[in-house]
């Protein structure tokens, strides 16, 4: 055999190699990005509930629960419009899970308020609502957070790791 011949193959086969290495990495990173597209639908439901649903009252201890409620439902959505322009940008995923939990425990503080005479803080429509969307938020996270751990072990591995320094893709952050 040609020494020619077998260089020729060598080069052949990394070819080949390094196309199908790429596309992994292409079809990981594009399923952690569709991940994180079903994950926003279920976000901006947590937006739309809440501004829909607390307008100002005359009540000024009240005013300050729903006002705060309100201001992390306007936090948490700035932080989705970082993220869904940027959804495997680790800082990105660190703003918007601050402002998730920012939301959260508005929301907890609200619910955990002393009924009063005119009675719940919250209907219970609006609790089920909440947890509904939670239920379904949950499953997407989880979906996301797979989808991104497999992106990561993808360029984590050796022969891909360069392909992934060579085009750029940098380790995705999950949410918690």
């Amino acid at each position: 055999m040609d020494i020619s011949l077998a260089i020729w193959i060598g080069w052949a086969v990394l070819l080949f190699w390094a196309v199908g290495a790429y596309n992994r990495l292409v079809r990981l990173r594009a399923q952690a990005i569709q991940a994180f597209a079903a994950l926003d639908l279920q976000y901006v439901q947590y937006v739309t509930l809440v501004h829909g649903s607390f307008a100002l009252p005359d009540d000024a201890g009240e005013a300050d629960l729903r006002a705060g409620i309100l201001a992390a439902a306007r936090q948490f959505e700035s932080s989705l419009k970082a993220a869904r322009a940027h959804p495997l940008d680790a800082l990105a995923m660190r703003a918007l899970q601050t402002a998730h939990e920012t939301l959260f425990m508005a929301w907890a503080r609200l619910r955990d308020t002393p009924p009063d005479l005119a009675g719940e803080a919250l209907p219970t429509v609006l609790l089920q609502q909440w947890g509904r969307i939670t239920l379904h938020a949950d499953k997407a996270r989880n979906e996301f957070n797979l989808r991104v751990e497999a992106y990561n072990e993808a360029i984590q591995q050796f022969p891909a790791h360069l392909l992934a320094w060579l085009f750029g893709y940098k380790a995705a952050q999950t949410i918690a």
